[in-house]
């Protein structure tokens, strides 16, 4: 399948949005090799939990790298997702925005310019979400089917056991925008505590780092609903 511009803009924009704290010695611990894990049952495992989730909550933190300058950016807010085809993000710092979805529907809210994007998935959306839900239920038959994976090892962050997972993606035009994106999970719960995404070409990378995570808690559909200011400017960005 051929993805459009638009397709990617919307995951870009994401990743522009959404905030992780940087790699340090003291985030994160070097790999074990001896841990016992295999790649068979950390699928296993991601499997048999994707059944269960039904919702999350979490506070993010995202750096953008920019290797050439040796430039970081950061961002940081709160993430809502269900597993009916909804989320939100609500960007606090440094600058307010909001991101929101509700099955192929999806806008982009910036209140400083009182604007707001929409855009209709349709047959983008199944490219998105290899993206924008990496890790939140999603279940090993699905990232085979989208990447080849290898695990990498046992890890630290946040003074939990994390496995570390490297994703190459399969698809000719995923590989255009990104050469591979690791991700870690908590061996407590099977959900993503970190993920990086690597440009193609530049070297440059996102980080996006979540904390209080709370796993199948009561999200109301009010949370998915656009609810924007009287005279906000509503666009529909084509390609």
């Amino acid at each position: 399948m051929r993805v459009s511009t638009a397709g990617f803009r919307i995951f870009w924009f994401l990743c522009g949005l959404v905030s992780a704290f940087a790699l340090s010695a003291t985030a994160i611990a070097s790999a074990s090799a001896q841990s016992a894990w295999t790649l068979e049952n950390v699928l296993k495992q991601l499997d048999a939990r994707a059944a269960d989730f039904q919702s999350l909550t979490a506070d993010l933190e995202r750096t953008k790298v920019t290797v050439v300058v040796n430039d970081k950016s950061t961002e940081s807010g709160q993430i809502w997702v269900r597993r009916d085809d909804k989320m939100r993000i609500e960007v606090t710092q440094p600058d307010a925005r909001t991101i929101l979805r509700d099955g192929d529907f999806f806008c982009l809210y910036n209140p400083k310019i009182h604007r707001v994007e929409e855009y209709n998935l349709g047959k983008k959306k199944s490219v998105v979400d290899q993206f924008l839900l990496l890790g939140f239920g999603t279940s090993g038959s699905s990232l085979k089917d989208s990447y080849d994976i290898s695990l990498q090892g046992e890890e630290t962050i946040d003074s939990r056991k994390v496995l570390r997972l490297e994703l190459s993606p399969k698809t000719d035009e995923v590989k255009k925008q990104l050469s591979k994106i690791d991700l870690w999970l908590d061996e407590s719960t099977w959900l993503p505590v970190q993920q990086q995404f690597f440009e193609t070409g530049s070297g440059d990378y996102f980080i996006i780092h979540y904390r209080n995570i709370n796993r199948n808690v009561r999200i109301p559909d009010g949370e998915f609903k656009p609810h924007w200011p009287h005279g906000t400017t509503k666009v529909q960005p084509q390609g």
